[in-house]
């Protein structure tokens, strides 16, 4: 989503400035005077040559979330032992191993420097700081407790590594399986089956069905890998392409929420990241459209995402948050009842820090299921390619010992 910076003044007169993602300047200046701010200059907002450009991008290390969550943690220490921004920024980049850690964090000291914010400086590295991320740090800046919005960063950083470790464990089992599979039926098409065939070739016997489909299934195999290997690279650089689009991407997201097994685990992390990072928004400070709006860009599924901003314009028309989050579908009636409770005794934002539990306990209780439920499926998977081989390798062993013997 296209991101804007703003000059504007807020009801007291003074003069604040950030920056909003929305897909026009006319949203930007709508979210701005809902939250009591007058709009004086409202600009896209343009890429820092410094954050990297063309190929040069793909041959840097990337930023992992355990070195953002390091870094939130000791600018928390420096500021609240009193160092200034300028000099924390300027020792962690001297100090950072990681070069493109390094870069921005450079690049934002000068931006600093040159009399920008520290969330409009942020905002240029989007690949490495997110949205809530730039939001927390902005409503930090405006209510001078920058150490706790890095303080609450480092705490929602550190839970957010942990689920995804989590789903990674639990993906790991199957897709090594799925792996060892696909190997071994390479490794039986190419070099095993030709081997039979040459001996069966010898007797000039009718074969059996399943021998013969066997023997062309690897003759294809042997004779077109060429062309097999560069239709699947194809392929997969034509899907990769087609998920970046708008469209693709929807569609992809919506298809990995439907998938068995895997599909609930990802929707209910999914879930529970949006109300973690929506509790966290709230808890800082941010008005409730404003961070539905951060929020739906942080949850990494575009399809969640289009519902999120189903909430937030519900919400500008009136409705309230449960009602917005029913007509979603994404949700379960407890959370619903949840919302609902949280927004008429005016804690919400404790409300969702439930809500994220309740779903990481979900998330928690069906990984350590899915190693149980994926078990019985691999071991039919590998039975029903022994039989095949078996059928196609032993019976006309059989009719040619039969035939021997007759």
């Amino acid at each position: 989503m296209p991101a804007f910076e703003y000059i504007g003044r807020n009801s007291s007169g003074d003069r604040v400035n950030g920056i909003l993602e929305a897909d026009v300047a006319e949203q930007v200046a709508d979210q701005l005077l809902r939250t009591g701010v007058t709009p004086l200059q409202i600009r896209a907002r343009v890429e820092s040559p410094s954050s990297g450009g063309g190929l040069a991008r793909y041959f840097q290390p990337k930023v992992r979330l355990e070195e953002v969550v390091m870094l939130s943690r000791q600018l928390r220490t420096l500021l609240k032992a009193g160092v200034p921004i300028l000099r924390s920024l300027r020792g962690l980049a001297d100090t950072s191993k990681n070069p493109s850690l390094r870069t921005a964090l450079e690049d934002v000291h000068q931006q600093l420097e040159g009399g920008r914010e520290l969330n409009v400086a942020l905002a240029q590295h989007r690949s490495i700081f997110s949205s809530l991320f730039v939001a927390l740090v902005r409503i930090g800046e405006s209510t001078g407790r920058l150490d706790q919005a890095f303080g609450h960063l480092a705490e929602y950083l550190e839970q957010e590594k942990v689920t995804r470790e989590r789903i990674k464990a639990a993906l790991r089992y199957p897709m090594i399986v799925i792996g060892a599979i696909v190997v071994a039926i390479t490794i039986i098409n190419i070099w095993v089956i030709p081997s039979f065939a040459d001996a069966f070739a010898r007797f000039n016997s009718e074969l059996p069905l399943m021998t013969q489909v066997l023997i062309g299934t690897s003759a294809f195999f042997v004779d077109y890998w060429q062309l097999l290997l560069v239709l699947l690279v194809a392929a997969g650089v034509a899907a990769h392409q087609w998920v970046r689009t708008k469209a693709g991407g929807y569609l992809w997201s919506k298809w990995m929420l439907s998938l068995p097994l895997v599909g609930p685990i990802l929707h209910k992390s999914i879930l529970g990241r949006f109300a973690q990072s929506l509790s966290l928004a709230l808890k800082s400070g941010v008005p409730l459209v404003q961070a539905l709006n951060v929020v739906a860009g942080v949850v990494d599924n575009a399809y969640v995402s289009e519902r999120v901003v189903m909430m937030r314009e519900g919400i500008e028309k009136g409705e309230t948050i449960a009602r917005t989050a029913q007509s979603t579908g994404l949700f379960t009636p407890l959370v619903l009842q949840m919302l609902s409770v949280g927004e008429e005794s005016g804690a919400l934002d404790q409300l969702l820090d439930e809500t994220a539990e309740h779903y990481q306990a979900e998330v928690d209780f069906e990984m350590k299921r899915l190693s149980d439920a994926i078990e019985p499926i691999v071991i039919v998977i590998i039975g029903i390619m022994v039989t095949v081989l078996a059928l196609g390798v032993f019976l006309p062993l059989w009719d040619l010992s039969s035939a021997a013997h007759g």
